[in-house]
């Protein structure tokens, strides 16, 4: 069995007709946990206060604080390729992750997580990724280390300040007589709800997508993300007719199956570019990752 070292957290909010209990509220806010998972947590200390101290069976709904519980997993696929670091001081570690690992523990993954083979690595527990990609794309995420500055590297994409560069691998008819676009939409969760699909009215989405080459029925982008949806960027190619190469949810969702590991989404995150609000001096970081071309 995995078990986490490092707490999750859920922050019990206000409502009009609170929950009796914590217990209640996790029971109906984590539905595909049996509530004899959350018993069993409750009785061996697993669940905590925010101040700490461990949560009982009759421990009173307290809005707006937190709760903090280790996940356990029974099973857990090892996701067979190594991370590497490439750059790290007392600021900042840049890492580039491959295909198929996810950021931060979630879903069926909780050992198999960037962030925990990280820590594991580095002994930094308190390391903490400042932006999200993809499990299915591999490339460049950027983690703060210390703390006290992690406010300052945060504003950086809060406020657009990052310069972020995708390669992609497209398969299908390239746009005849078009070789850039600027692809603006809007995104809304989708059915199922882990795809996006895309709405009437202002645009949330957009991306700069330049073609790089083409041959043998596909092409090969580049592409610079203005915002930052869920699936943005497979959104965007989708729509021109172009879908990644092995993209299992867009243009159409494909059946639920085991990740084919000789099949990776070709997507990956390429170049980071910012200047660093602590030294003042430009920062670019890039991956020796290629792609399926």
């Amino acid at each position: 069995m995995s078990i986490s070292q490092y707490p999750a957290k859920v922050t019990m909010p206000r409502l009009e007709h609170p929950y009796p209990t914590v217990f209640a509220f996790l029971v109906d806010r984590f539905p595909r946990i049996p509530r004899e998972v959350w018993e069993s947590r409750i009785a061996q200390g697993k669940v905590l206060g925010e101040d700490g101290t461990p949560v009982g069976m009759a421990t009173a709904y307290a809005p707006q604080t937190r709760v903090f519980y280790f996940r356990e997993m029974e099973t857990e696929r090892e996701i067979p390729f190594p991370e590497e670091i490439l750059f790290q001081n007392d600021e900042l570690l840049v890492a580039c992750k491959p295909h198929f690992l996810p950021v931060t523990p979630g879903g069926a993954y909780l050992n198999q997580s960037l962030l925990h083979r990280l820590r594991e690595r580095t002994g930094i527990h308190h390391l903490v990724p400042l932006h999200r990609i993809d499990r299915e794309t591999a490339g460049l995420v950027l983690f703060s280390v210390n703390p006290k500055t992690r406010g300052c590297y945060g504003g950086l994409f809060r406020d657009g300040l990052i310069e972020k560069e995708y390669r992609a691998v497209g398969v299908g008819v390239v746009p005849e007589g078009n070789s850039r676009w600027l692809v603006e939409s809007r995104l809304v969760p989708g059915e199922p709800w882990f795809v996006m699909a895309t709405e009437p009215g202002a645009p949330n989405a957009r991306s700069e997508i330049r073609l790089l080459e083409e041959r043998d029925g596909r092409a090969l982008f580049g592409l610079s993300p203005h915002t930052g949806k869920t699936h943005q960027l497979r959104v965007h190619l989708s729509s021109l007719g172009m879908p990644i190469l092995n993209d299992r949810l867009y243009p159409q969702l494909q059946p639920r199956q085991p990740d084919d590991f000789d099949k990776p989404l070709q997507l990956l995150a390429q170049r980071l570019r910012f200047k660093d609000p602590i030294s003042g001096k430009w920062l670019e970081f890039q991956s020796d990752r290629g792609l399926l071309w």
